[in-house]
Protein backbone atom coordinates (compact mmCIF):
# COMPACT_ATOMS: atom_id res chain seq x y z
CA UNK A 1 0.00 0.00 0.00
CA UNK A 2 2.65 2.54 0.70
CA UNK A 3 4.39 1.90 -2.46
CA UNK A 4 1.21 2.62 -4.25
CA UNK A 5 0.66 5.78 -1.86
CA UNK A 6 4.31 6.81 -3.11
CA UNK A 7 3.59 6.15 -6.80
CA UNK A 8 0.36 8.33 -6.75
CA UNK A 9 2.38 11.27 -4.83
CA UNK A 10 5.16 11.07 -7.44
CA UNK A 11 2.78 10.96 -10.25
CA UNK A 12 0.98 13.86 -9.10
CA UNK A 13 4.13 16.01 -8.51
CA UNK A 14 5.31 15.01 -12.03
CA UNK A 15 1.84 16.13 -14.07
CA UNK A 16 1.75 19.35 -11.52
CA UNK A 17 0.59 22.46 -13.55
CA UNK A 18 3.39 25.06 -14.03
CA UNK A 19 1.76 28.34 -12.44
CA UNK A 20 -0.29 30.39 -15.25
CA UNK A 21 0.61 33.77 -16.02
CA UNK A 22 -2.49 36.36 -15.28
CA UNK A 23 -3.06 39.63 -17.26
CA UNK A 24 -3.40 42.68 -14.96
CA UNK A 25 -3.80 45.96 -14.98
CA UNK A 26 -0.26 47.63 -14.78
CA UNK A 27 -0.77 51.02 -12.93
CA UNK A 28 3.07 53.38 -13.02
CA UNK A 29 5.17 50.82 -14.78
CA UNK A 30 8.59 51.37 -15.65
CA UNK A 31 10.67 50.20 -18.38
CA UNK A 32 13.84 48.15 -18.96
CA UNK A 33 15.72 49.49 -21.94
CA UNK A 34 19.65 48.69 -23.03
CA UNK A 35 22.08 47.28 -24.75
CA UNK A 36 23.51 43.95 -25.04
CA UNK A 37 27.60 43.28 -26.25
CA UNK A 38 29.77 40.82 -26.22
CA UNK A 39 33.40 41.43 -26.14
CA UNK A 40 35.25 37.59 -27.19
CA UNK A 41 36.40 36.08 -29.39
CA UNK A 42 34.04 35.47 -32.47
CA UNK A 43 34.46 31.56 -33.31
CA UNK A 44 33.41 30.69 -36.46
CA UNK A 45 32.23 27.37 -37.75
CA UNK A 46 32.94 25.65 -41.10
CA UNK A 47 30.03 25.39 -43.24
CA UNK A 48 30.52 22.51 -46.37
CA UNK A 49 27.29 21.46 -48.31
CA UNK A 50 27.37 17.63 -49.44
CA UNK A 51 24.22 17.86 -51.34
CA UNK A 52 21.77 20.24 -52.85
CA UNK A 53 24.47 23.23 -53.82
CA UNK A 54 22.23 25.03 -56.37
CA UNK A 55 20.01 25.81 -53.46
CA UNK A 56 22.54 25.41 -50.40
CA UNK A 57 25.55 27.48 -51.95
CA UNK A 58 29.09 26.46 -51.07
CA UNK A 59 31.92 26.42 -48.50
CA UNK A 60 31.55 29.09 -46.20
CA UNK A 61 32.82 30.29 -42.47
CA UNK A 62 29.67 31.48 -40.64
CA UNK A 63 30.40 33.37 -37.30
CA UNK A 64 28.82 31.83 -33.85
CA UNK A 65 27.55 35.34 -32.85
CA UNK A 66 26.93 38.19 -35.31
CA UNK A 67 28.65 41.25 -33.48
CA UNK A 68 29.21 44.32 -34.95
CA UNK A 69 32.17 46.71 -34.74
CA UNK A 70 31.14 48.53 -31.15
CA UNK A 71 30.54 44.80 -30.15
CA UNK A 72 26.73 44.85 -30.29
CA UNK A 73 25.14 41.64 -30.49
CA UNK A 74 22.83 40.69 -32.80
CA UNK A 75 19.64 38.14 -31.93
CA UNK A 76 20.08 38.29 -28.09
CA UNK A 77 16.91 37.25 -26.08
CA UNK A 78 16.31 38.97 -22.99
CA UNK A 79 13.36 38.68 -20.52
CA UNK A 80 12.12 38.60 -17.02
CA UNK A 81 12.08 35.13 -16.25
CA UNK A 82 9.22 34.09 -13.06
CA UNK A 83 6.52 37.07 -13.92
CA UNK A 84 3.55 36.03 -12.31
CA UNK A 85 1.29 39.05 -13.84
CA UNK A 86 1.42 41.72 -15.34
CA UNK A 87 0.52 43.55 -18.87
CA UNK A 88 -1.63 41.69 -21.55
CA UNK A 89 -0.13 39.74 -24.22
CA UNK A 90 0.23 41.62 -27.70
CA UNK A 91 -2.41 41.74 -30.07
CA UNK A 92 -2.19 38.26 -32.07
CA UNK A 93 -0.64 39.33 -34.96
CA UNK A 94 0.44 36.83 -38.00
CA UNK A 95 1.88 33.09 -36.77
CA UNK A 96 5.45 33.31 -35.89
CA UNK A 97 7.15 31.25 -38.80
CA UNK A 98 10.18 29.04 -39.16
CA UNK A 99 11.25 29.54 -42.54
CA UNK A 100 13.48 26.57 -44.48
CA UNK A 101 15.51 28.79 -46.86
CA UNK A 102 18.30 28.66 -48.79
CA UNK A 103 19.31 25.48 -46.66
CA UNK A 104 19.17 28.28 -43.53
CA UNK A 105 16.59 28.81 -40.95
CA UNK A 106 14.76 32.25 -41.06
CA UNK A 107 14.79 33.90 -38.44
CA UNK A 108 18.01 31.70 -37.10
CA UNK A 109 17.09 32.80 -33.65
CA UNK A 110 13.28 33.90 -32.73
CA UNK A 111 11.24 34.55 -29.40
CA UNK A 112 7.41 33.42 -29.47
CA UNK A 113 5.01 33.08 -26.84
CA UNK A 114 4.07 28.90 -26.51
CA UNK A 115 1.51 28.43 -28.73
CA UNK A 116 1.27 27.67 -32.84
CA UNK A 117 3.94 27.70 -35.06
CA UNK A 118 4.14 27.75 -38.76
CA UNK A 119 7.14 25.33 -40.14
CA UNK A 120 7.40 26.61 -43.82
CA UNK A 121 10.10 25.56 -46.88
CA UNK A 122 10.36 27.82 -49.11
CA UNK A 123 13.37 25.56 -51.02
CA UNK A 124 13.06 23.08 -53.89
CA UNK A 125 14.34 20.65 -51.92
CA UNK A 126 13.49 18.21 -48.94
CA UNK A 127 13.92 19.65 -45.65
CA UNK A 128 13.55 17.74 -42.15
CA UNK A 129 12.86 20.35 -39.76
CA UNK A 130 13.46 18.36 -36.42
CA UNK A 131 13.04 20.70 -32.90
CA UNK A 132 14.28 19.57 -29.56
CA UNK A 133 13.42 20.60 -26.15
CA UNK A 134 16.79 19.21 -24.84
CA UNK A 135 16.73 15.81 -25.90
CA UNK A 136 12.81 15.57 -26.19
CA UNK A 137 11.75 16.13 -29.91
CA UNK A 138 8.72 18.90 -29.82
CA UNK A 139 8.43 18.30 -33.96
CA UNK A 140 9.91 16.18 -36.86
CA UNK A 141 8.43 17.11 -40.13
CA UNK A 142 9.37 15.94 -43.52
CA UNK A 143 8.67 18.87 -46.18
CA UNK A 144 9.37 17.83 -49.31
CA UNK A 145 7.74 20.22 -51.35
CA UNK A 146 8.41 23.81 -52.18
CA UNK A 147 6.20 26.01 -50.48
CA UNK A 148 4.69 23.48 -48.13
CA UNK A 149 3.55 24.72 -44.33
CA UNK A 150 2.96 22.33 -41.73
CA UNK A 151 2.05 23.83 -38.42
CA UNK A 152 2.79 22.59 -34.71
CA UNK A 153 2.45 24.01 -31.68
CA UNK A 154 5.25 24.70 -28.70
CA UNK A 155 2.94 24.39 -25.30
CA UNK A 156 5.71 24.92 -22.81
CA UNK A 157 8.17 27.79 -22.52
CA UNK A 158 11.64 26.66 -23.05
CA UNK A 159 14.46 26.63 -25.17
CA UNK A 160 13.73 24.68 -28.68
CA UNK A 161 16.89 23.70 -30.76
CA UNK A 162 16.17 23.09 -34.13
CA UNK A 163 18.16 21.21 -36.66
CA UNK A 164 17.35 19.77 -40.17
CA UNK A 165 18.15 15.55 -40.83
CA UNK A 166 18.32 16.15 -44.57
CA UNK A 167 21.24 18.82 -43.97
CA UNK A 168 23.32 18.76 -40.81
CA UNK A 169 25.06 22.01 -40.57
CA UNK A 170 21.69 23.95 -40.55
CA UNK A 171 20.77 25.42 -37.02
CA UNK A 172 18.16 27.41 -35.19
CA UNK A 173 16.88 28.58 -31.78
CA UNK A 174 13.40 29.08 -30.70
CA UNK A 175 12.96 30.54 -27.31
CA UNK A 176 9.54 29.72 -26.21
CA UNK A 177 8.06 32.48 -23.49
CA UNK A 178 5.38 32.38 -20.64
CA UNK A 179 4.81 35.90 -19.88
CA UNK A 180 5.17 39.21 -22.67
CA UNK A 181 7.88 40.77 -21.37
CA UNK A 182 10.85 39.89 -23.47
CA UNK A 183 12.54 41.06 -26.37
CA UNK A 184 15.14 40.52 -29.18
CA UNK A 185 18.21 42.69 -30.06
CA UNK A 186 18.64 44.05 -33.72
CA UNK A 187 21.78 44.59 -35.14
CA UNK A 188 22.40 47.44 -32.65
CA UNK A 189 22.42 45.51 -29.50
CA UNK A 190 19.62 47.34 -27.98
CA UNK A 191 16.45 45.71 -26.35
CA UNK A 192 13.52 47.73 -24.45
CA UNK A 193 10.33 46.00 -22.35
CA UNK A 194 7.96 48.02 -21.28
CA UNK A 195 5.43 48.02 -18.69
CA UNK A 196 6.68 46.36 -16.04
CA UNK A 197 5.22 46.57 -12.65
CA UNK A 198 7.50 48.04 -10.20
CA UNK A 199 9.22 45.45 -8.43
CA UNK A 200 12.79 43.58 -8.32
CA UNK A 201 13.21 40.66 -10.81
CA UNK A 202 15.27 37.83 -12.51
CA UNK A 203 16.58 39.34 -16.35
CA UNK A 204 17.82 36.88 -18.33
CA UNK A 205 19.83 38.19 -21.53
CA UNK A 206 20.64 34.79 -23.89
CA UNK A 207 22.52 34.23 -27.33
CA UNK A 208 23.20 30.63 -28.31
CA UNK A 209 26.66 30.48 -28.34
CA UNK A 210 27.21 32.06 -25.06
CA UNK A 211 23.97 30.98 -23.29
CA UNK A 212 22.38 32.63 -20.40
CA UNK A 213 23.62 35.64 -18.39
CA UNK A 214 21.21 36.02 -15.01
CA UNK A 215 21.10 39.61 -12.93
CA UNK A 216 18.40 41.03 -11.10
CA UNK A 217 16.24 43.98 -12.10
CA UNK A 218 14.70 46.41 -9.98
CA UNK A 219 12.21 48.79 -11.84
CA UNK A 220 11.33 52.06 -10.39
CA UNK A 221 7.35 53.00 -11.64
CA UNK A 222 6.97 55.40 -14.28
CA UNK A 223 10.83 55.34 -14.58
CA UNK A 224 13.65 53.73 -17.55
CA UNK A 225 16.03 51.14 -15.83
CA UNK A 226 19.20 51.28 -18.13
CA UNK A 227 21.44 48.07 -18.46
CA UNK A 228 24.59 47.79 -20.31
CA UNK A 229 24.54 43.62 -20.20
CA UNK A 230 27.43 41.60 -21.72
CA UNK A 231 27.26 38.13 -22.44
CA UNK A 232 30.20 36.17 -21.79
CA UNK A 233 31.22 32.35 -23.06
CA UNK A 234 29.49 30.23 -20.50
Amino acid sequence: MLSGLLTVIATAILTFPAHAYDVAAVTGGGTIEGTVVYRGDVPTKKIIPTKDTATCGGVREEPLIRVSADKAVESAVVYLADVASGKAWPEPGKKPVLNNHNCRFEPEVQVIPAGPLDVLNSDPVLHNTHGYYGKRTAFNMALPNEGQVIPTELKKAGTVRVDCDAHGWMEGWIYVVDNPYYAITGADGKFTITDVPPGTYKLVAEQPFTGPTEMPVTVTGGQATKLDIELKKQ
